[in-house]
C-alpha cells in the first residue's frame, strides 16, 4: 500500500536546503576518505534489538559465525530505551529458551544505588534498574559470546540471485546528539556483508523491504481476514471543541494535529497505523536533570487545539485532583513502571497522532523527519503546558519544573535513543497471525514459541466530526481487547511460516520482529518477549538451513522442532497441565512495594509521595494517606509505606482498625 504524505507535512520547516546541501557535500567528502569494509559471516543479523541479540547468541551456540549490523550507536532496542523486560509479559510460564532466562535478570547485573532521603546503613539508598543498566547487560552478553556489532550503519541495498540474498550493502549514517536518525547518510555503501542467511530483527523491516519480499502496512479491512475489529473504527473520546483556525469557520482551515476524516466506511482498510512515542523519564530535581527546551521553530499556534482542550477540562472538571490527573495525561503522560508512556484515555497526550503511517513505509529522509517530529512535539508541548495561561498556574509551574532525568541516556541529554515504533512494515508470509490466533481459534503445527497479550492498539488518528449540530474532535482506532492477559487468558503459538517469506521471493531471509501478521494480530503479538523468543528460534532455523544446504522454507521441521525443544523453547500450552507462574523471586517489583507506589504516584521524581500525588493516583483513599503519614509532614516515605503494608499483612480488618485508631497503629521500622 502506497501512502501519500499530507501536504501540510511537506511544508513543515526543517533544516534549510542550503544546510542540507552542505551536509551532503561534507558527508560525500568524508565518505570518499574511508575505504568500504567487506565482511563475511554465516549469518547476518540486522538490528541489535533484543530479538536480534538473542538470535545472534543462538547462532553462536550452534557453532556458526554471526555479525550484527545496527543502525544506531546503541544496543537493546526499546528495552534499552525505557521499556521494562517483564512489562508486557503477562504469563512468564509461556516463555522459554534464552528469553525465559533473561527476562527476570536483564539490567540487574549492573544496578547502582541512588542516595535516598534516608540513606542509612540498612538501605544504602534506592536500587535503580534503568535502561542504561539493561543496555550494559546486553553489551555484556555480546562480549561474552564474542559477537561483533557494527554500529551506525543502515541497510541500503540487497543483492539477490535466484531468490537468495548474496550480500547486503549498508550506509554509514550516525544518529544525532539527541538520538535521532539522520535524513542523509554520511558515507554510502560503506559496508558490505556477505552471508548465507540474513535475519531482519529491526523494528522497521528495512532489510526485508530491500530484499524485495511482500509486506503489509496499515490496517486490513475487517472482511479480509474476517476480523470484526479490523479496519476503520468509530471515533471515541468525542469532545465539543472547535478544530478550525477561526472558531466556527471551516473555510479558515484546520488547526494542527487534527485531520478531516478520510470518509472510509467502518471496517474498511486504510494506510494508517497506531501512535508511536518516547518512553522517557523526568524529574523536578534541578541537580539531576537535563532541561527540556522548545524546538527552534516553536509556535504556540501549533498547540492551539491543546489549549482549547485544556480550557474544556478546566470548565468541566471541578475536582482539583481529577483536573490535575487529566492535565498529567496531556503532559507528561501516563507513568508506566517509572517512565512516561502515552495516555490513551485522553484526547491529547505526549506524542503526535496521524503521522506514524508516514514512518511505517517511509524512506530514510521521511523516517528521520517523523522521528524528530515526535521529539519536537514533546519539547513544544512541555513549553506550551508551562506557559499557556489556559493551563492552571499551579500546573504550569509543576510542568516548568520538570526536565529529563539525567540518570538515564547521558549520551543523548536524557532523550531515549529509540522511538517506540509499535508497528511499521509486516511481512506477508505463508502464514499470517490474525485475531483468530489471539482468540485460540487456529491450529498451528509448526510453533516456534508462544505469545499472549491483548489486542493493544494506541490511537491512530485524531479527527473532527459533526454530531448533530455540534462539531467535536475525537480519536479513532484505539482498543485494548482482553487487557494485558488477552481475550482468553491462554497463550497462542506463533507459526514458523510467519517469520519466513514466500519461498519464491527469498530463500535465506528470516523476519522475527516484523513477522507476518494482520494489524490486529500484530497488535497482540508485538511484545518484546515474543520478539526475543522468535529471534532465538530464527537463529536456530538459520543454522539448520545452512547445515542442510537448503532454504529456510525447506528445513527438516522434525529436526528443527527437536532443536527448539532442546533449547527449552515453550511451544505448546496445555491448560490441563500448564499454569501461570511468577518470575523468579525478586525479579519483579511487588504490587504493593514502595517502588510500585512511586511508579504510580511520584510525578515529580523526588522519591516521596505528596498528598496531591497520592490523591491523583488513589482518589478514593485520601483518608489512608493521613493515617500513613505518621509525622504529618504531607509526604510519604518508604519507611512509612512499609509500616502500612506490614500492618495490613498482620490485620485482616486493617481498614476498620486504621479508621478507628489512626496513625498510632503504625510503627515505622
Amino acid at each position: 500500500m502506497t501512502i501519500v504524505a499530507d501536504e501540510r507535512w511537506n511544508r513543515m520547516p526543517f533544516e534549510s536546503s542550503c544546510t542540507l546541501c552542505l551536509l551532503v557535500v561534507i558527508g560525500t567528502i568524508a565518505g570518499a576518505k574511508e575505504k568500504p569494509k567487506a565482511i563475511e559471516a554465516d549469518v547476518c543479523v540486522y538490528g541489535a534489538t533484543p530479538s536480534g541479540i538473542v538470535a545472534a547468541i543462538a547462532v553462536k551456540r550452534e557453532g556458526r559465525s554471526v555479525v550484527i549490523v545496527e543502525p544506531s550507536r546503541w544496543v537493546g532496542g526499546v528495552l534499552g530505551a525505557g521499556l521494562k523486560p517483564l512489562q508486557d509479559c503477562p504469563s512468564y510460564a509461556a516463555t522459554g529458551g534464552l528469553t525465559k532466562e533473561l527476562l527476570p535478570t536483564l539490567g540487574k547485573d549492573f544496578p547502582w544505588w541512588e542516595p535516598s532521603e534516608k540513606n542509612d546503613a540498612k538501605t544504602g539508598g534506592d536500587r535503580v534498574y534503568g535502561p542504561d543498566s539493561i543496555r550494559e547487560d546486553f553489551e555484556s552478553l555480546l562480549k561474552v559470546h564474542g559477537i561483533e556489532v557494527i554500529r551506525e550503519h543502515r541497510v541500503a541495498t540487497c543483492d539477490l540471485r535466484d531468490a537468495t540474498i548474496v550480500k547486503a550493502s549498508f550506509d554509514l549514517a550516525p544518529f544525532d546528539d539527541l538520538g535521532c536518525p539522520p535524513a542523509e547518510a554520511t558515507a554510502e555503501n560503506n559496508l558490505t556483508v556477505a552471508a548465507k542467511v540474513f535475519l531482519d530483527a529491526s523494528y522497521d523491516g528495512d532489510l526485508m523491504k530491500r530484499a524485495g519480499v511482500s509486506y503489509r502496512v496499515g490496517r486490513e479491512a475487517a472482511a479480509e481476514f474476517d476480523e470484526p475489529n479490523a479496519g476503520v473504527q468509530p471515533p471515541m473520546l468525542l469532545t465539543p471543541i472547535d478544530p478550525f483556525v477561526t472558531p466556527g469557520d471551516p473555510s479558515s482551515g484546520l488547526l494542527k494535529w487534527v485531520l478531516a476524516d478520510h470518509g472510509n466506511d467502518g471496517g474498511a482498510a486504510d494506510g494508517y497505523t497506531q501512535a508511536y512515542n518516547y518512553r522517557y523519564y523526568t524529574t523536578s530535581d534541578p541537580k539531576r536533570q537535563y532541561p527540556i527546551t522548545p524546538p527552534a521553530d516553536y509556535s504556540p499556534e501549533d498547540y492551539e487545539l491543546v489549549g482549547r482542550y485544556v480550557s474544556y477540562l478546566v470548565d468541566t472538571i471541578d475536582d482539583p485532583a481529577k483536573l490535575r490527573k487529566s492535565l498529567i495525561g496531556i503532559f507528561p503522560g501516563w507513568k508506566n513502571s517509572g517512565e512516561w508512556n502515552y495516555q490513551r484515555d485522553t484526547l491529547f497526550s505526549m506524542a503526535p497522532l496521524g503521522i506514524s503511517y508516514l514512518y511505517a513505509d517511509g524512506d530514510y529522509a521521511t523516517k528521520s523527519r517523523v522521528w524528530k517530529a515526535h521529539q519536537d512535539y514533546l519539547r513544544g508541548l512541555h513549553h506550551f503546558m508551562s506557559t499557556d495561561p489556559r493551563v492552571p498556574k499551579s500546573y504550569r509551574e509543576e510542568v516548568a519544573a520538570l526536565g529529563l532525568d539525567a540518570r538515564f541516556h547521558h549520551e543523548t541529554k536524557g532523550w531515549p535513543h529509540q522511538l517506540y515504533v509499535r508497528v511499521a512494515r509486516r511481512l506477508n508470509g505463508p502464514y499470517t497471525v490474525t485475531a483468530h490466533d489471539v482468540y485460540n481459534q487456529t491450529s498451528v503445527d509448526d510453533p516456534i514459541g508462544l505469545a499472549q497479550y491483548g489486542i493493544d492498539v494506541y490511537p491512530v488518528r485524531r479527527i473532527w466530526v459533526r454530531d448533530g449540530d455540534q462539531v467535536k474532535v475525537g480519536v479513532e482506532g484505539k482498543m485494548f481487547v482482553g487487557g494485558s492477559k488477552g481475550p482468553t487468558n491462554v497463550p497462542y503459538p506463533i507459526s514458523y511460516r510467519a517469520i519466513t517469506p514466500r519461498a519464491e521471493e527469498c530463500g535465506n531471509l528470516l523476519v522475527p520482529v516484523c513477522f507476518s501478521a494482520t494489524h490486529l494480530g500484530y497488535a497482540s503479538a508485538r511484545m518484546e518477549p515474543v520478539f526475543m523468543i522468535c529471534g532465538e528460534s530464527a537463529g536456530i532455523a538459520a543454522c539448520h538451513a545452512i547445515d542442510e544446504g537448503t532454504s529456510v522454507q525447506k528445513i527438516d521441521m522434525a529436526t528443527y522442532r527437536q532443536a527448539l525443544e532442546k533449547a527449552k523453547q515453550k511451544l505448546v500450552w496445555d491448560p490441563n497441565v500448564d499454569h501461570p507462574v511468577r518470575p523468579p523471586r525478586g525479579s519483579k517489583p511487588r504490587s504493593y512495594s514502595f517502588e510500585s507506589l512511586l511508579d504510580q504516584s511520584d510525578t515529580n521524581g523526588d522519591g516521596v509521595v505528596s498528598l496531591d500525588e497520592w490523591n491523583a493516583a488513589k482518589p478514593d483513599w485520601s483518608w489512608l494517606f493521613v493515617v500513613t503519614d505518621s509525622n504529618n509532614d504531607g509526604r510519604l516515605t518508604g519507611a512509612e509505606y512499609l509500616a502500612l503494608q506490614k500492618f495490613k499483612t498482620e490485620n485482616a480488618d486493617w481498614q476498620v482498625l486504621l479508621r478507628k485508631q489512626g496513625s498510632s497503629s503504625l510503627e515505622s521500622p
